[in-house]
């Protein structure tokens, strides 16, 4: 994806190194579940997340990018807090500095009671859905465009933050497929039709964009830039 005159900063996209829900095959997707520290990375996660910073840093250093223009902005999950721990530690950033900041927008997207804490085998079921209809809501959960509403806004507070920055965004595998989706889709909007970011994400929170968010998976503790 192209850097994009619509932005102020430069977004790279970490979802989670591998968690314990992972290794236990469990969905653990509400806020209140999610901030439980026995959710937090498995040691192979805590690998990856080294991995992701070095491959990070690597790529700072070579794109001529300053180590103190870089924000990283997180889901208040246990797993992604850890996650974005473990990569400010790599590139020797205080966590609760200025530079690492919570955003509860960016938090797992909720699938609701009827799958919390039960196998990730039902994941498949919720995809579905997705592709027949990204406005239908898992029962008591979060459709792909309420999450893409909150994740405009979660843009939207670091966009007016953060200016000339690198941005690394540490979340869940859905809310960064989602993610990547509408910021794809808004970067080839026609500069004329939609100047602002809000209005070019409005204009893309469509079915034909939202139900192909899988295209965007992302794998635990994969590293991506986005815009």
């Amino acid at each position: 994806m192209a850097t994009s005159s619509f932005l102020g900063n430069r977004y790279w996209v970490l979802r989670h190194g591998k968690s314990i829900p992972n290794e236990k095959g469990l969905i653990v997707s509400s806020l209140e579940n999610g901030i439980c520290l026995e959710y937090r990375l498995a040691s192979e996660g805590v690998e990856q997340a080294q991995l992701a910073g070095k491959l990070f840093l690597k790529e700072l250093k070579e794109n001529n990018m300053l180590i103190e223009n870089v924000r990283i902005c997180y889901s208040p999950f246990a797993r992604t807090s850890h996650t974005a721990e473990v990569v400010a530690s790599v590139l020797n950033i205080p966590f609760d500095g200025p530079q690492c900041k919570v955003i509860e927008d960016l938090r797992e997207r909720y699938f609701g009671p009827s799958f919390e804490l039960l196998s990730h085998d039902k994941y498949p079921e919720i995809w579905a859905l997705d592709e027949k209809d990204p406005f239908m809501r898992p029962e008591g959960g979060e459709s792909v465009d309420d999450v893409a509403s909150r994740l405009a806004s979660a843009m939207a507070a670091m966009e007016s933050e953060y200016k000339g920055c690198t941005i690394l965004v540490v979340s869940h595998g859905d809310p960064l497929q989602i993610l990547q989706t509408i910021l794809n889709a808004a970067s080839e909007q026609m500069e004329s039709s939609c100047s602002d970011l809000a209005s070019r994400i409005q204009a893309v929170r469509v079915p034909s964009i939202l139900s192909q968010h899988r295209k965007f998976a992302l794998d635990t503790g994969e590293l991506r830039r986005v815009l």
